[in-house]
């Protein structure tokens, strides 16, 4: 096991394509990393740099106190988990999670005792005479998750390895891989666009967007505390609604004005907003925080229904007022079609702020 470091790492490909930029990350020993963010957000080619597979443009990278840059891959003690498993399909199942140790010149006795332990582990024990194409999804993505643990490598690194699984598959890989990660122990760097991994698996979260590490926290701070408007929206499922703002002064009150409203704000608000002493404002409200009724409720927001979605136990509600759009829970019992006049309700105590020019979020 060992510490990972980005230092003021850099991936530049040239022609103005610049994947990665100025990245710092410390990631500690035995903790499971995710780098989370959309397509094209750089998180892939930081794992590749990490596994030796990207040059470095510019700054270390550490494994533990040692610079691994110029390393190639086969000498930094790492174990990679794809998404198409890269198994290969003349071998059985025994002699795939084998291959890493035939080819150190471990003694077969040890090869075997080593396989048939983390087939054990991995519950596919009954399956180690079988071939690839013989074995579901979910026991090849076990078989290539074997042949990474057996080599005992000091970094796990997993590049989106159940994005192609179902869902019920899914949710069991993820149980089962946080599990096993537990277990042994080992530094975990895993690679993923589904938050809902991100949020269930990791320690801590690195989210990452055009190349740039945007919040590197626990999941329930990126979840409560996002550092800015991006995070706000891509963390949490359905996302964040965001609406512009502007604070105003009205009969020696500070007030928020919207869609020709005024919201009053809490004393806890009120204060943190003076302290920044800004005038336009991103506001956020997470669906949960929201709600939406058809009856009239003293200063709710009149609008109109956009969309509405079954979640099973929850309706989520989309609504239009003005240029913007919220969403909102509802229980099943919200009868509200498409299209109908219904009132928005929210609490300033339950708002995100963000500043209007940069999106980063106001201090508390």
């Amino acid at each position: 096991m060992v510490t990972v470091s980005f230092n003021n790492v850099w991936k530049d490909y040239g022609g103005g394509a610049i994947a990665v930029k100025e990245l710092n990350m410390d990631i500690k020993d035995g903790e499971f990393v995710s780098l989370l963010g959309p397509s094209g957000c750089g998180k892939s080619t930081s794992l590749r740099m990490l596994a030796g597979l990207e040059h470095i443009s510019s700054g270390e990278i550490f494994f533990g106190d040692k610079i691994v840059n110029t390393l190639p891959p086969k000498d930094r003690d790492i174990a990679m988990v794809f998404e198409n498993y890269a198994l290969y399909p003349h071998k059985t199942i025994f002699d795939n999670i084998a291959n890493p140790l035939k080819q150190a010149k471990i003694p077969t006795d040890e090869i075997k005792r080593r396989v048939i332990d983390v087939a054990k582990l991995l519950e596919i024990e009954q399956l180690l005479e079988r071939r690839p194409q013989e074995l579901s999804g979910g026991q090849k993505q076990r078989t290539a998750i074997g042949r990474a643990i057996v080599r005992q490598p000091q970094v796990f690194l997993f590049d989106e390895p159940i994005a192609h699984l179902d869902a019920k598959l899914r949710a069991r890989m993820r149980s089962e891989l946080k599990h096993l990660q537990h277990n042994l122990g080992v530094t975990t760097i895993y690679v993923t666009h589904d938050q809902l991994e991100a949020l269930t698996m990791a320690d801590r979260i690195a989210v990452m967007n055009d190349g740039v590490l945007q919040q590197f926290d626990t999941p329930q701070e990126v979840y409560q505390n996002p550092a800015n408007s991006w995070v706000a929206t891509f963390v949490g499922e359905p996302g964040m609604s965001l609406m512009e703002m502007e604070i105003t002064h009205m009969d020696g009150d500070l007030v928020l004005t919207f869609e020709n409203k005024t919201i009053k704000l809490d004393l806890k608000n009120k204060a943190r907003l003076t302290a920044a002493g800004k005038t336009k404002l991103l506001v956020g409200i997470r669906p949960d925080k929201a709600s939406v009724s058809q009856l009239e409720i003293s200063g709710a927001f009149e609008c109109q229904i956009y969309s509405r979605q079954l979640l099973g136990a929850d309706v989520l509600v989309e609504v239009e007022f003005g240029t913007s759009r919220v969403r909102a829970k509802a229980d099943t019992s919200f009868v509200g079609a498409v299209g109908a006049v219904c009132n928005l309700i929210f609490r300033s105590e339950d708002m995100y702020f963000f500043d209007a020019e940069d999106g980063k979020a106001i201090p508390h």
